[in-house]
């Protein structure tokens, strides 16, 4: 029988469950960890291998882009292998590869760890939100991804804080080689846990890859991820310009190569009938204007720093509320989801909303002592959305594409992440260039604060629209849609799926999608 095709009561009789959370939220919280955490350890990078200031941003651009590009690609392969084995193999990786960054001689070699550790990262993160999705029944799905989202809230904070630490105490006179190695003891504990715990989850009958699809949608990708990660840094050269003229035709192709896959009845890397569902559309739609608040941790930091003068570690405790919030919010979500439902992340991200605009409000006013109201609202705010909207988007799909489905909202979110830095990043500069003035930082922070403001309320307003719906679940969440998704391999194995009459080719949409 398929791993997958057993049924909810089943699941939740599996007393290992909430220990296979446990070991699973780690692959959660190390992929943001080790992009947060490397912010503070970079100076010392610099002084200590002598790059260039390229060369160290691309020790963070590296990451990031791989991270992005790669995200989709590992979604799937859950899905197609099996997601406990592929969450152990990215885990490995990411091990091999951290080993690599925290033992690096130079640079160069720096910066191929930093690549693979953000290919690894993206094997195993999806791996996640897809097990999640397989393995809790509906009762318990809400709080599990409470905990989720309360994960992403540690590691943003934790990492800029963690590497402070680790840069300044400098165990075993590692110094900012620490900031790699930690992850070494944390891996070491949890593959063994996995290996125990964790329970397999795949289709019957694997597929293969789709392997053109993939390279296809990695370069395009990539030519749209690589400039806007780059291009404000270097100004934008004719290279930055020539990659995003040639992203559009590329995804382009891509598409059409997936329709004619799926047409076909051969297993594309994208389904394009899954993005033929509008509620899934208009989840990740809002999910991408969600994480501009990604660009608020860069202009926090510069404002602390070059507006306050403060240094880099008294920059990552003033950021502190902002965690707690984050830590507390999804922690609350089950129990405003009850009250709420559907517009539960639009109510967190009204409530982020208003702290950004009441933080550039005090900034302008010269009142920084007052900070640490409005980024709690800010930390709890997207604690409070965060599971609310990775939610919507996943329960759109039959569990048996939980992995893509993750793999789809978590590089939504990088990608939204790497354009609105970008963006907002460029707002700030124009108006605080390198060695402004306190003043113009100030301003610059205002400026970029009300700008993501504005990219949340778009988000509030896409995720915030009712679905329609029958009666309401004990969970508080809205009672699940019927899943118009199905596979080629569907009439085989009904039990996965509402709609035993699938005929290959895009999938039907209910009226109310």
């Amino acid at each position: 029988m398929d791993v997958e095709t057993h049924t909810a009561e089943a699941t939740a009789a599996d007393p290992r469950r909430w220990l296979a959370l446990a070991v699973l939220l780690t692959g959660t919280l190390l992929p943001p960890l080790d992009f947060f955490i490397v912010n503070v350890a970079l100076p010392a990078i610099r002084a200590d291998l002598g790059a260039s200031a390229d060369v160290s941003q691309l020790v963070i651009s590296v990451y990031a882009a791989a991270y992005a590009v790669t995200l989709i690609l590992g979604g799937r392969l859950g899905d197609l292998h099996g997601r406990k084995r592929v969450f152990l193999g990215g885990m490995l990786g990411f091990g091999i590869a951290s080993t690599l960054c925290g033992l690096a001689p130079s640079p160069g070699v720096l910066v191929a760890g930093r690549l693979l550790q953000g290919i690894s990262a993206a094997v195993m993160a999806p791996q996640s939100l897809a097990s999640i999705h397989a393995l809790f029944p509906a009762g318990e799905k809400s709080r599990a991804l409470s905990l989720y989202g309360a994960t992403f809230g540690l590691a943003s904070v934790a990492g800029q804080l963690l590497g402070g630490v680790l840069v300044s105490a400098s165990p075993w006179g590692l110094g900012w080689r620490s900031v790699f190695l930690v992850n070494l003891p944390v891996i070491a504990l949890a593959v063994p846990a996995a290996l125990a715990l964790m329970r397999e989850s795949r289709p019957e009958r694997a597929a293969r890859l789709d392997v053109r699809g993939a390279l296809l949608l990695a370069a395009g990708l990539l030519a749209l991820v690589v400039p806007v990660i780059e291009g404000r840094e270097h100004r934008w050269p004719w290279w930055c310009l020539a990659l995003l003229g040639v992203s559009g035709p590329l995804l382009l192709v891509f598409w059409r190569h997936e329709v004619r896959q799926e047409a076909a009845g051969g297993t594309p890397l994208i389904l394009p009938s899954l993005l033929a569902v509008r509620g899934l559309r208009r989840s990740l739609a809002s999910t991408f204007f969600f994480y501009a608040l990604a660009a608020f941790f860069l202009v926090f930091a510069i404002y602390e720093q070059a507006g306050l003068g403060r240094d880099a570690f008294a920059a990552g405790l003033a950021i502190l509320p902002l965690g707690i919030g984050f830590l507390l919010g999804p922690l609350c979500s089950p129990r405003i989801a009850a009250y709420l439902g559907p517009r539960t992340a639009a109510f967190g991200m009204v409530l982020e909303v208003l702290g950004l605009v009441m933080a550039a409000t005090l900034v302008g006013a010269g009142a920084p002592s007052w900070l640490a109201l409005p980024l709690f609202a800010i930390g709890a705010g997207q604690g409070i959305a965060l599971p609310a909207l990775v939610r919507s988007s996943v329960d759109h799909v039959d569990a048996r594409w939980a992995g893509l489905a993750s793999g789809l909202v978590n590089a939504t979110l990088q990608i939204g992440a790497a354009i609105w830095v970008a963006m907002i990043g460029g707002v700030f500069f124009a108006i605080a260039p390198d060695g402004a003035g306190a003043h113009d930082v100030r301003l610059g922070f205002a400026a970029a604060s009300l700008a993501i403001a504005a990219a949340l309320a778009v988000a509030a307003a896409l995720g915030g629209k009712r679905r329609p719906s029958a009666a309401g679940r004990a969970d508080g969440m809205p009672a699940p849609e019927p899943q118009v998704l199905t596979s080629p391999g569907a009439a085989r194995d009904r039990s996965t799926t509402t709609d035993s009459s699938f005929r290959p080719g895009p999938a039907r949409r209910s009226p109310d999608r």
